[in-house]
């Protein structure tokens, strides 16, 4: 994600932090400074750092659970919201989902357990005294041990709370959805959840304006769309599973020879639309040659240069057998727009996101199509 720099890595997990999130620091630090000065701001900006680091084991407790399943993980971001792992692809099983949200909740009743475990032995023996806890003056307790232990007792315990709501994107909306993949099937799971999901949003929102809690509106905001986008994701992802990419690739697609030069390559796309060419030596692909790279080279040389000078000698594989879905992944997880498809050893062709985004418009259109001649036909058998 733009914006966002590196701070640690942890179990081979990149941990980020987005430019935006210090926001949500210099916040903690206002709330606190207002009710008990400059001791007070630097008490609230620990409070969000150690809230943060709560989150981020939230969200290394998703990392982790993917990974033991073979899920790649490519990085988590701290956002001023809260923390987004990134996975490399989709569970495939809907148990696979159930595990990898509910990990990241247990990681939370952890830490709320071991802190409540602390503060039981601190009352115990006298050194903490609810007596003497300061509240109600702001958004935090007095700067001391105890309110800090206490404090992130109970934001943990609303962690939890919160990303339990049967809510997309929230944890809880996953759990949901695995659940009832489990019994009804995946598409029709992502339907109702996200439905559910959008419908809690819209309270949350309307609680929000009417308390002046700006902030809850923000995140019913934060949730309305988060489940607009998982629903859509998760029709193509069902409906991208029903096709192989050896079914989709241009049969018909022009391609290059390793004498060729860029002008070449530049008649090529104005006359014919193609944006990406292999080149071939004989029947072996060495490289790929996208539009970029046409235009890189125009703009950095004025020479004729041969096609082998800016071609891609590095591309990414993909079997025929391969499904739509599983490719778009695959390009997700490797950072590129356009795969080599291969029968065994042999090369068939290219496919690139675009051509999964227009096979998606076709199967989407004869889907509604069929719908359509199914609703005819029941009104007709009536």
């Amino acid at each position: 994600m733009r914006w966002s720099f590196r701070i640690a890595q942890v179990a081979g997990i990149d941990i980020k932090i987005h430019l935006t999130f210090f926001l949500i620091v210099i916040l903690g630090a206002i709330a606190g400074g207002a009710s008990y000065g400059a001791v007070g701001a630097a008490f609230g900006a620990l409070l969000i750092l150690l809230l943060f680091l709560c989150v981020t084991l939230h969200e290394l407790g998703h990392g982790i659970a993917a990974r033991a399943f073979g899920i790649p993980v490519r990085e988590i971001i701290l956002l001023p919201l809260g923390g987004l792992a990134l996975l490399g692809r989709n569970p495939s099983k809907a148990w696979h989902e159930l595990v990898i949200a509910a990990a990241g909740p247990l990681v939370n009743v952890i830490i709320a357990a071991v802190l409540l475990l602390v503060t039981g032995t601190a009352l115990a023996f006298g050194i903490f005294d609810l007596n003497t806890l300061e509240i109600g003056r702001g958004a935090f307790p007095a700067p001391s041990i105890q309110g800090l232990t206490l404090w992130l007792l109970q934001a943990n315990v609303l962690l939890v709370l919160f990303n339990m709501i049967p809510a997309f994107p929230l944890d809880g909306g996953r759990i949901l959805r695995s659940v009832l993949a489990m019994i009804i099937g995946f598409r029709r799971a992502t339907r109702i959840a996200t439905f559910l999901g959008q419908g809690i949003a819209i309270v949350l929102g309307i609680l929000g304006i009417l308390s002046g809690n700006f902030l809850l509106a923000l995140v019913a905001v934060f949730i309305f769309l988060g489940a607009g986008q998982e629903n859509a994701e998760g029709q193509a992802r069902t409906m991208l599973d029903t096709m192989r990419v050896g079914d989709a690739y241009n049969r018909h697609a022009l391609t290059l020879d390793i004498g060729d030069r860029v002008s070449k390559v530049v008649d090529y796309i104005l006359t014919s639309y193609q944006p990406d060419f292999a080149v071939m030596q004989n029947s072996r692909l060495i490289g790929i040659v996208t539009r970029e790279d046409v235009l890189r080279a125009l703009a950095s040389d004025t020479r004729d240069l041969y096609v082998t000078g800016i071609m891609q000698r590095e591309f990414v594989r993909v079997p025929a057998s391969a499904t739509l879905d599983e490719v778009r992944q695959v390009m997700s997880a490797q950072g590129t727009r356009v795969v080599a498809v291969y029968e065994g050893e042999v090369y068939l062709g290219l496919v690139s996101i675009e051509d999964i985004s227009e096979a998606y418009a076709v199967l989407s259109y004869l889907e509604r199509q069929q719908e359509a001649r199914r609703a005819q036909m029941a009104r007709d058998a009536t």
